[in-house]
């Protein structure tokens, strides 16, 4: 009875893996040295996704970084359904702290800093933007800053997605 009920919660847990194969419309994020924009124009070009503008309508986000910060981002793209937010407490005079008028207001209303210092350079991560699952990724470091050397990571990136999205068989 075990052995039925493990090879049904593995195979529940496959269906509900991301699938490459499944990926059609992708977001970009921004990445170091303006990695997000050469690879928007291969993905194009090369008829691989389509790259789409708003989030909502991706399958999947694109980036160069994973992490707090790219959950962080991942929440304010794809902020979850109300029905799934925890109700406010109702608040009372008892549950207030108290308020010095000379202090103001204290809310850190500055966005997360994200450093480009700790991100690891020539990592780049498909996830799937319904189940946060990281559904393929490559290291390609980049030789240079330059143009001509962004593209030609680009298309080495492309490259290898193509090929991962139709192995031979």
């Amino acid at each position: 009875m075990k052995r039925l009920v493990f090879l049904f919660s593995c195979s529940a847990a496959w269906l509900c893996a991301a699938d490459l194969g499944d990926v059609h419309t992708v977001y970009l994020l921004k990445m170091t040295k303006g990695l997000d924009q050469f690879l928007a124009s291969r993905l194009t070009s090369e008829r691989v996704f389509q790259i789409v503008t708003d989030p909502k309508l991706a399958d999947a986000v694109l980036t160069d970084q994973i992490g707090e910060g790219f959950q962080a981002k991942l929440a304010e793209l794809y902020p979850p359904p109300e029905s799934e937010k925890p109700a406010p407490k109702p608040k009372t005079e008892e549950d207030a702290p108290p308020v010095n008028p000379m202090l103001g207001d204290t809310v850190n209303k500055l966005a997360p800093l994200t450093s480009s210092f700790n991100r690891s350079k020539g990592s780049i991560f498909l996830v799937d933007a319904k189940s946060h699952q990281v559904v393929w990724s490559m290291y390609q470091p980049p030789k240079g800053a330059t143009s001509k050397e962004m593209d030609r990571t680009a298309t080495d990136i492309v490259s290898r997605l193509k090929k991962d999205l139709h192995p031979k068989k």
